[in-house]
């Protein structure tokens, strides 16, 4: 039995339990079949047992050990793949711009940090990211007990993981990847490789790219550590049923002919923009973050050009450039739209 069908299977069980609310007490009726669906670990259902059945197939589909739901985000699993990694007084390296959930770990684990810089590419205004050689260098100097890595970044540019999990081997550094932008990545050929099957962690987030509600995630992890001990350090004992449902149905759409389809139509359309243009360059590694800029103009001018004469809102800009998110939820009426509107500027 799937997660998703015990939430729709019919309970004739009269429940003295929570949520209180009891599935009919719809206090904002927008919601009314999330409340229906909102269940605790009652007996008359078993939802927990669905759920570790829904998990263990998910690490099939990704070839992992494991591979853990999430509903509160990558922050919650990056933390708990620091907590299963280090004991105090153990160091490890996290990039000095890196998301706040990568420090906050360390702390929670009593772990020394010690942040390393990325280089800075200029002419884009983005940093470039981690190579093997850079990696080796800091294991030598630091002789860490892990590191952290983001790759993608947000605007989607990627380190070398597959040979920075060759030097992390030698030196005994544990590797955990920050992949929260590359959710995708496992379901396509033509976006980048993904880190699932080379770190010892691998944290995606559904919500950003592939199609999820905020903020569901996943947890991967290709070693043994008992991941499910320090999750529950941090995570809640009452879950949302309704919510890591979405996270089954969402890798039953990735994992499709349907799902997949859509993945590779969507890197086709946005190619075809690109190779529309003259005018207006693009940098990264992942297709699906349209980072961008035009001779002329900053980023912030290209920005506030795109919001308040187009009515696009960009996700990220910096003096250099300006980025546009999209997903599985990015249509072709969206992209033809910003297809005429780039090209507009494009010759202008």
């Amino acid at each position: 039995m799937t997660l998703i069908s015990v939430l729709k299977k019919k309970n004739n069980t009269t429940l003295f339990t929570t949520p209180s609310h009891d599935g009919k007490l719809c206090i904002l009726h927008k919601f009314y079949q999330w409340y229906r669906s909102d269940i605790s670990e009652i007996d008359a259902l078993e939802p927990d047992k669905a759920l570790y059945a829904a998990e263990v197939k998910a690490a099939k589909l990704y070839g992992t050990q494991i591979t853990k739901f999430l509903t509160n985000g990558s922050t919650s699993g990056i933390i708990a793949a620091v907590l299963a990694c280090c004991k105090p007084n153990d160091k490890i390296l996290i990039w000095d711009n890196a998301h706040p959930c990568h420090k906050n770990g360390a702390i929670l684990a009593g772990a020394k940090t010690i942040e390393y810089t990325l280089p800075y590419n200029n002419e884009w205004g983005v940093y470039e990211n981690l190579t093997a050689e850079m990696a080796e260098k800091l294991f030598k100097e630091y002789l860490p007990k892990a590191i952290i890595i983001t790759s993608p970044s947000y605007e989607g540019i990627t380190a070398d993981i597959k040979n920075i999990s060759k030097v992390c081997e030698e030196y005994g550094v544990l590797l955990i990847v920050d992949e929260a932008h590359g959710a995708l990545y496992p379901f396509s050929n033509n976006l980048p490789e993904s880190a699932i099957h080379y770190a010892d962690f691998t944290v995606q987030s559904l919500h950003k790219t592939a199609g999820g509600i905020n903020p569901t995630a996943l947890l991967h992890t290709k070693t043994h550590f008992d991941i499910s001990k320090t999750l529950n350090m941090i995570n809640t004992t009452s879950p949302s049923y309704p919510m890591l449902a979405t996270i089954e149905a969402n890798l039953n759409y990735l994992n499709s002919s349907k799902g997949k389809h859509k993945i590779e139509t969507l890197i086709l359309q946005i190619n075809d923009i690109k190779n529309s243009l003259k005018n207006i360059k693009f940098f990264g590694d992942d297709p699906t973050k349209i980072l961008m800029k035009k001779e002329g103009l900053s980023g912030y001018e290209l920005s506030e050009l795109l919001f308040k004469k187009f009515k696009i809102e960009d996700e990220r800009t910096n003096e250099k450039s300006t980025m546009l998110l999209t997903g599985l939820g990015t249509d072709k009426a969206k992209l033809d739209r910003l297809k005429k509107v780039l090209l507009k500027i494009d010759k202008s």
